[in-house]
């Protein structure tokens, strides 16, 4: 019978188990045999694969490192008014989609992200530090929707600490903040203050030669770095494991700890103490809370820095250092407030500067998106002094809002998102816009854009300029091609304006009305019903006469009699002869009393050698139905310093009015055939004195498609009837600057997305508009206005001196035309007038519009 052998006695085991000893020292012996054998191949061996695999990791790291460093960009946040506490969970969430897929992270890693508080002698700072592979607008978006009204500024990525001055040295102290427990117990994320209050605190007072920062690197995990996470969670909860020889034991006898003879297991031991069993219980909560949502692998840097000269001494070195050395244990310090479950702990930072520059990031330490945002948010409490804050919530534009194009006047960029560019249609410029805006807040660049656009594209535009400026700037930027279109009006010119007479017209009495009521609108609180009908009747007489009346007419035909005599004596009008036979019956004081009001005035105004070449040098130079339809560009340049404020309003008022007589009289012409022209008035509230009510004149200027800018600084500059008419029919809205009482009432146009707060605290260039889209009014938003193109050098002068060559050349035209077509007859029985009150044919080049030939 065969006896089968038995297992435990045959082989190393069964040996090990009779003699371990001996079976030990045999098998150390056999592996020296072993090695000894190998050792001259296998030495080399894994020498090799390790220096390979360190020399690749090397390389792998140094590739990714530079693939985050090109093109990297800074992101500085604006915050805005009110904070919500809730914004630094939302944006750490929604970043969690930068993570890669698995295969992308092997071969290129996983970017990070850096929030950095700076610190200066200004203030704090936020700024995030975003790679270059991260796509664009893709964390300005996120930051943007986490905290409503903040603002971003995309900037090329450079260090956060200043560059050093030549002729200095900079003390550098830092360091960086490691968990001090495992990465599985939670830090504190509940707090009823702000947690980085004492944070952005303990900084306070810097000088211009000392600089701070707070860096926290973070970049969203998975997989293995998630499942150590719960593999330190789970040895947490074993009191055996807190030791690497209880760790080796537990991996060999699983559970033997639980069972061993003579030991309590941990499960009764917790229980039998009532304190230790409720910290045992709050533990496990709080690991299993953390490890609920995604994982975040961070790192926290500090440092404080001083500049030196070169030439400091040892002293004030030693002192320096030791002021930097006490600010950076105060932002570790500020740390501690994050404590609970875990807490931080600090370590030495070895090249702080160029660390915290390069970015660097290796290893951190897990936290959850809660503890995360409890460490990197925008400062929630109002009252932090110095924190960069935004003026007004930024919002975007609704859907509609054109891009510039070739029918699309340019009015800037959207301040959220990608910067998009935003314009208004031409068609629905026609519902005209209202802009307000304070000296200094970027009302004229926004001005001089849209007359740019339009000489560009051929519409017609007339520009009333109070202050100089904006004309200035548009002569500067025409293009030389547009030059023969110009018509100046410059104030300060030394050369002769173009004419444009008030009197001068066909043979209506409009031009009459429209005269009578900017004088007595100008001079209301100077102007009685017997004065308005002296200046009727004046005007009346002189434009039944042949020839070509003018203002300067007006003086001479009330006080010299024989004129008067010579240009009374043809009139038909049985009411003109009546006025002027009441008024030859005069006594010489009754006439000075009732003519003194008005010669008080129109001395003043004749008396300025501008105002009398351009308004009263004769037969009118300028045809307004010319520079309207047919893409001309008029620019009135009329400083107050130059002609004082109520001649500008005057002479400005007269160019409105001749504007408005040109654009009425395209009723004549079918409305499909009428061009798009612009009348755009700085200053507005002096210029708009015709007869007319605003309300209907701005609904009839959009049926002859004239679009009026209506531009100004501030709403006690409008009379209540102005204001109402401007907020009711300036449909498109865009508010540079308001004050706070301004705001309060302009609020009723952009409430609720845009409140009075947001609209008195509007930055520089920076603007609140409502835009009319397809004829319907759309909800506001917020944008930056588009600067003007770089003026270019000489280009004023060039414009300038062909407006003057072409004016000469249309004089001699029409001088030529007046001697080769006048009667001799006429010319000898025509009354004595000055050669400057003689009609002459317009300067008017011919034109083939169909629109000429309309009944």
């Amino acid at each position: 019978m065969h006896t089968s052998a038995d297992p435990a006695g045959h082989g190393w085991v069964g040996d090990y188990l009779r003699d371990p000893a001996h079976a030990t020292l045999g098998l150390l012996a056999a592996l020296r045999d072993v090695a000894a054998q190998y050792a001259s191949v296998a030495i080399p061996v894994v020498l090799l694969v390790i220096s390979t695999w360190t020399v690749a990791r090397a390389w792998w790291r140094a590739r990714c490192r530079a693939a985050l460093q090109t093109d990297a960009r800074r992101i500085t946040v604006l915050a805005p008014p009110q904070v919500d506490p809730a914004g630094g969970g939302a944006l750490w969430s929604n970043l969690v989609g930068l993570l890669r897929p698995a295969w992308r992270r092997w071969w290129a890693g996983q970017p990070h992200l850096a929030l950095e508080y700076v610190f200066g002698e200004h203030g704090v700072s936020v700024q995030f530090w975003v790679p270059g592979v991260i796509p664009p607008g893709l964390v300005e978006r996120a930051i943007e929707s986490a905290w409503p009204g903040a603002h971003t500024r995309t900037h090329p990525a450079t260090s956060p600490l200043p560059a050093l001055a030549a002729g200095h040295r900079r003390l550098t102290l830092g360091g960086h903040l490691r968990l001090a427990r495992s990465e599985a117990l939670p830090l504190r994320t509940g707090f009823d203050a702000d947690p980085i209050r004492g944070l952005l605190g303990a900084p306070v007072g810097l000088s211009h030669a000392e600089h701070a920062c707070v860096q926290i690197l973070a970049r969203p995990v998975t997989g293995r770095r998630v499942a150590q996470a719960r593999r330190a969670a789970r040895r947490v909860n074993h009191a055996s494991s807190g030791r690497l020889t209880g760790r080796i034991l537990d991996t060999f006898t699983p559970g033997a700890s639980a069972t061993r003879r003579g030991h309590t297991p941990d499960a009764r031991r917790i229980s039998q103490n009532p304190q230790l069993s409720l910290e045992y219980s709050a533990q496990n909560k709080a690991i299993v809370a953390k490890q609920r949502g995604s994982q975040y692998e961070t790192l926290v840097r500090y440092v404080a820095a001083t500049d030196l000269p070169a030439d400091a001494g040892l002293e004030r070195a030693r002192q320096a250092r030791a002021t930097a050395r006490g600010r950076a244990h105060a932002l570790a310090a500020a740390f501690a407030a994050y404590t609970e479950h875990n807490h931080y702990t600090r370590s030495r930072l070895r090249h702080p500067a160029t660390v915290l520059r390069e970015r660097r990031f290796d290893r951190g330490d897990l936290l959850s998106v809660p503890e995360l945002a409890a460490l990197a948010h925008l400062p929630t409490d109002a009252e932090i002094p110095g924190v960069e804050r935004a003026g007004a919530k930024a919002v975007a534009p609704p859907p509609g809002v054109a891009v510039p194009g070739p029918e699309v006047l340019p009015l800037g960029h959207a301040d959220t998102g990608d910067r998009r560019p935003v314009g208004l249609r031409v068609a629905d410029g026609r519902h005209h816009l209202h802009v307000l805006g304070a000296t200094g807040s970027g009302k004229s660049t926004l001005l001089a854009g849209m007359v740019l656009d339009d000489a560009a594209h051929g519409r017609g535009a007339v520009v009333i300029d109070p202050k100089g400026d904006l004309v200035t700037d548009i002569l500067s930027r025409l293009p030389r091609a547009i030059a023969e279109r110009v018509v100046l009006f410059d104030a300060d010119s030394r050369h002769r304006p173009p004419i444009l007479n008030p009197l001068d017209g066909d043979d209506t009495d409009r031009e009459v009305d429209n005269l009578v009521s900017v004088f007595r609108r100008i001079y209301s609180a100077f102007w009685g019903p017997r004065t308005d009908d002296l200046m009727r009747a004046v005007c009346l007489t002189l434009r039944a006469q042949e020839g070509v009346a003018t203002l300067a007419d007006l003086p001479k035909l009330l006080t010299n009699e024989a004129f008067r005599t010579r240009i009374t004596a043809g009139l038909t009008d049985p009411v003109l002869a009546g006025f002027w036979q009441w008024y030859d019956e005069l006594t010489e004081s009754s006439r000075s009393q009732v003519i003194s009001p008005l010669m008080n005035k129109l001395r003043a105004f004749l008396l300025r050698p501008f105002v009398r070449e351009a308004i009263a040098g004769g037969r009118s130079t300028v045809d307004m139905a010319h520079v309207l339809d047919d893409g001309g560009i008029l620019l009135a340049r009329l400083p107050k310093g130059s002609l004082g404020e109520e001649t500008t309003r005057l002479v400005g008022s007269l160019i409105v009015s001749s504007t408005w007589q040109a654009a009425t009289a395209r009723a004549r012409i079918p409305q499909r055939l009428r061009h798009d022209a612009s009348l755009t008035i700085d200053e507005m509230h002096n210029f708009l004195n015709l007869p007319y009510p605003i309300d209907d004149m701005l609904a009839e200027a959009r049926a002859f498609r004239l679009r009026m800018v209506l531009a100004h600084q501030h709403l006690g500059q409008l009379t209540r009837e102005l204001k109402e008419g401007v907020s009711a029919n300036a449909r498109s809205k865009i508010y540079l600057s308001a004050s706070p009482e301004d705001a309060h009432e302009l609020v009723r146009h952009t409430a609720p997305r845009l409140s009075d707060h947001d609209l008195s605290h509007l930055g520089a260039f920076h603007a609140a508009a409502r835009l009319v889209v397809h004829g319907q009014q759309t909800e506001p938003f917020t944008m930056t206005t588009a600067p003007l193109p770089p003026a270019i050098p000489g280009r004023a002068r060039e414009i300038r001196a062909a407006h003057r060559a072409q004016r000469r050349t249309a004089q001699q035209a029409a001088s030529t035309t007046h001697v080769t077509t006048a009667p001799a007859a006429a010319t000898a029985t025509a009354p004595s007038r000055p050669e400057s009150t003689r009609r002459v044919a317009p300067s008017r080049p011919p034109t083939t519009d169909p629109r000429r030939s309309h009944p």
